[in-house]
């Protein structure tokens, strides 16, 4: 798991650059995320970061009590705000007791899941910045791969009601950097998950980066190494409720 230092650094970082790739470009389509062009991806990470460093910076156990704010009309005075939102959220995670009990979606309920997961959503949302301005990047390793992690332990917990059981496992390994995870679906649909290397029934090697963005449905299979039962892995992909 990242350090809480490095955790905030990351935050800072992606959440900059995307702020970098989206001036001047703000009717580009983004592409994964229908409907929406980079200004509206901006406004969705300002909210994000104003929800959430409201939430940290009063302890608050109710989501209802932090304010709604206005969506600037003007697209510069929108990406300034939020290039002030991303520093003053990563201030308020960087001084912050990582143990301190707060409200969040996840089992999870404290400051410390906050810091975590706003890295994945600065790094993969900086991801689509950068895909709408027709640039690539890759996400540093002990970044991406904390990120899958984090989203192994939490994101696949909302499973989608329709979607089809397993039937078979999977182990995603990191080609790049240290991370093995083993994927299997208990009798009650939850998921099992094992740090470390076991033989399962389909079997997906690549980058970190790439393994997070086949993940979060950014970038297809096609950019892993595959051995194995595909239909396994493509339940396993379609399982999660991203909404």
């Amino acid at each position: 798991m990242l350090s809480t230092e490095r955790a905030v650094e990351a935050i800072r970082f992606h959440g900059l650059a995307l702020a970098d790739a989206a001036e001047g470009n703000f009717d580009s389509v983004v592409g994964c995320c229908p409907g929406w062009n980079v200004s509206d991806l901006v406004w969705h990470i300002r909210r994000v970061h104003y929800l959430w460093g409201s939430i940290v910076d009063g302890l608050l156990k109710d989501p209802e009590k932090v304010p709604e704010i206005d969506r600037p009309t003007d697209n510069d005075k929108l990406l300034a705000d939020y290039r002030a939102g991303v520093v003053w959220m990563a201030d308020i995670l960087a001084g912050a007791d990582q143990s301190a009990p707060v409200w969040t979606w996840s089992h999870q309920k404290d400051v410390a899941f906050v810091t975590r997961h706003q890295v994945q959503e600065a790094a993969v949302h900086r991801w689509d910045a950068e895909m709408a301005a027709g640039e690539h990047i890759e996400i540093e390793p002990d970044v991406a791969s904390d990120s899958v992690d984090e989203f192994l332990e939490h994101s696949t917990r909302g499973r989608y009601e329709e979607a089809v059981p397993l039937s078979g496992s999977v182990h995603l390994h990191a080609t790049d950097t240290d991370g093995e995870w083993v994927i299997k679906e208990n009798d009650d649909r939850n998921l099992s998950i094992v740090r470390g290397h076991e033989k399962a029934d389909v079997a997906v090697s690549a980058t970190a980066s790439d393994l997070l963005l086949i993940l979060c449905r950014r970038i297809g299979i096609d950019h892993a190494d595959i051995h194995g039962d595909n239909l396994v892995l493509s339940r396993f992909l379609a399982r999660t409720d991203l909404d």
